[in-house]
């Protein structure tokens, strides 16, 4: 099994890395076509010299902006207010890590750190879990096509492994693996049957993962999915989905250390009976 598999979703769409080679080449090479630049007025000495700043540009407009990616996590925050599945709500402030505070009546505050791509060093191993937190989660909003989710998912969980045995002084309880792709044809999510609207969107539950806690002495840690938390409950009754079934949408990570590298363990659920496991 490959670690695109670590998911059920895939990308529809997406091109091949030959056919992304082959558009690098066109665009590399345009510099040397004098007849096509001068129809736009461009000599090939400029074209050259303006290439690293255009590609950039079209990078930076074609990207989520940070903004874009509060205003989704902040939607479906405030949906579950509004629905009282969360009793309480604080955003992130302007110039702070951007960590919001969910509170939960009868349970306690919930830290949930939006990042990115989980395959980037700042999104799986730069970050702090708030003391003020019961439960702390990374909430990976990754809209790169680059990789499928699966593999974006399994080098995130590479990275986690290895700050998971590291000398860092916290954890966090789970990861999330959801953005404003997840459901579209873009990226075609088997859940979509359980979908909410928000925006005029149909949005399917997020893919849940509870992490490992450090045990002192152990082998294993969560490899068999026995570790449980609060939140995915609460997150998931936002969906629709009640607490016998949030079960069979909580997927988990877990690590298994018997000499050498450590292995991961990463399996999802999306549904009763469904599941996919992924393990390195």
């Amino acid at each position: 099994m490959d670690a695109e598999d670590s998911m059920p979703c895939r990308h529809a769409g997406a091109p091949p890395q030959p056919v992304v080679d082959s558009v690098i080449a066109l665009i590399r090479n345009l510099g040397a076509e004098s007849a096509l630049l001068g129809q736009y007025g461009l000599s090939s000495q400029e074209y050259n010299a303006a290439l690293p700043a255009a590609v950039e540009g079209l990078r930076g407009s074609m990207s989520a902006s940070v903004q874009d990616r509060k205003a989704f996590l902040g939607t479906l925050f405030q949906y579950m207010l509004d629905k009282g599945a969360i009793s309480g709500l604080e955003r992130p402030r302007y110039g702070d890590d951007t960590v919001y505070r969910l509170k939960i009546s009868g349970f306690g505050d919930v830290a949930v750190i939006q990042k990115g791509c989980p395959d980037g060093a700042h999104s799986s191993v730069r970050w702090s879990a708030p003391t003020w937190a019961q439960e702390t989660y990374l909430w990976w909003l990754c809209d790169s096509m680059r990789y499928e989710p699966g593999e974006h998912l399994s080098k995130g969980v590479n990275r986690l492994r290895q700050r998971f045995f590291g000398d860092y002084p916290d954890t966090v309880d789970g990861v999330i693996f959801h953005n404003h792709l997840c459901g579209t044809n873009q990226r075609i999510c088997p859940k979509i049957d359980n979908s909410i609207r928000l925006d005029a969107v149909d949005v399917p539950p997020p893919c849940i993962y509870v992490m490992p806690d450090r045990m002192d002495g152990a082998f294993e840690w969560n490899w068999d999915g026995s570790q449980h938390r609060f939140f995915p409950r609460v997150l998931l009754s936002a969906f629709g989905i009640s607490s016998e079934q949030a079960p069979f949408f909580t997927g988990y990570i877990g690590f298994q250390r018997r000499g050498g590298t450590p292995r991961a363990t990463i399996t999802s659920r999306f549904g009763a009976g469904r599941a996919t496991t992924f393990r390195n």
